[in-house]
């Protein structure tokens, strides 16, 4: 839906015998809240804090626009957005270029994450310490696609290594307890996620963070060519009230996770000192001295690892992929 000014004429009518005109009525505008249903593309959750706050403070209020938080499993946001059926979705980088390699329009307007926030997991018995350690390894993940394949490959790739050189196993989401009863040596999530939740339970264990190797363009807001074309108001307007959420959960990370309580059910009933490291760990991912800005090296970067990967196979010009032009320029 997109932003539709209406106006009304108030037509005048002199009154019979009067010497002088009646004084104009001014003309009346109407700016309508323009409804975005954004797919977060995971369930609700304490990292989702800046999105929360942007909504609880008004900012995206302040824009004009309502958010309706989509959480729904089956919702393919790329594709929504990519066919101008919603104007914004959450993604990862990988997702953007796969998605303009197919023919879909779509543009990364924002980052989210700085940092690309994928890791490799171990107990310190295995001596896994840079992605070298991993040859001859057998790691789990949830499958050979998305960003936890993308940031193994990566990471590989740094390391002059393939698939070949490891043994991949496909487990689902099942990270945590395959790592923690031995069923495999490592396991890939997300800093913010695995490597957390079993420090908690005691477990001791190594994490290779793909960022501390390569600089991949991560999670952010995508929109696309139609909306930036029609109605680009919107999409500054939805970037700097993001942005502005953002920054306030940096600057006040124990706010953000009281905010996040209306949203997360049950997180009042979580451990908060994990939820907060949760929340913490995020953080470091997300700061930059510009929020919001892509790296054009990160995309650079991303597109090597993709085309290694052979996920397509013809270089896409990365200027029409991702733009920093929404970003406040104050």
């Amino acid at each position: 839906m997109y932003k539709k000014i209406m106006f009304w004429v108030l037509t005048l009518a002199l009154l019979a015998g009067c010497a002088a005109p009646t004084t104009p009525v001014p003309t009346a505008t109407a700016n309508p809240v323009i409804h975005v249903k954004l797919p977060m593309g995971y369930i609700p959750n304490v990292q989702f804090a800046p999105f929360y706050m942007a909504v609880e403070r008004g900012y995206f209020k302040d824009a004009g626009i309502e958010v309706e938080f989509d959480y729904a499993n089956e919702t393919d946001g790329v594709a929504l957005v990519g066919a101008n059926t919603l104007q914004f979705s959450l993604v990862s980088g990988e997702q953007v270029l796969m998605a303009r390699a197919q023919g879909l329009p779509v543009v990364y307007v924002a980052a989210w994450y700085q940092k690309y926030p994928v890791s490799i997991i171990s107990m310190s018995d295995q001596n896994i310490k840079s992605p070298a350690d991993l040859r001859g390894k057998k790691i789990g993940l949830p499958g050979l696609y998305g960003a936890n394949y993308v940031g193994l490959r990566a990471l590989l790739y740094a390391a002059g290594l393939g698939e070949k050189d490891v043994t991949l196993d496909s487990i689902g989401y099942t990270q945590v307890e395959a790592l923690a009863t031995g069923r495999e040596q490592s396991i890939v999530g997300y800093a913010a996620n695995e490597p957390v939740i079993l420090r908690s339970k005691g477990y001791a264990v190594d994490e290779v963070r793909v960022a501390d190797f390569v600089q991949l363009a991560s999670n952010g807001i995508l929109t696309n060519e139609t909306t930036i074309a029609r109605n680009p108001a919107l999409v500054r307007g939805f970037v700097e009230a993001f942005l502005h959420g953002l920054q306030d959960t940096i600057d006040d990370p124990d706010g953000a996770y009281t905010i996040s309580k209306k949203y997360v059910q049950n997180l009042d009933q979580a451990d908060p000192l994990v939820q907060k490291q949760v929340l913490g760990t995020s953080i470091e991912q997300w700061r930059a001295p510009v929020l919001g800005y892509s790296d054009p090296a990160a995309w650079d970067n991303m597109q090597k690892v993709l085309l290694n990967m052979k996920l397509y196979t013809d270089p896409l010009d990365l200027k029409k992929a991702y733009t920093n032009s929404f970003l406040p320029t104050k």
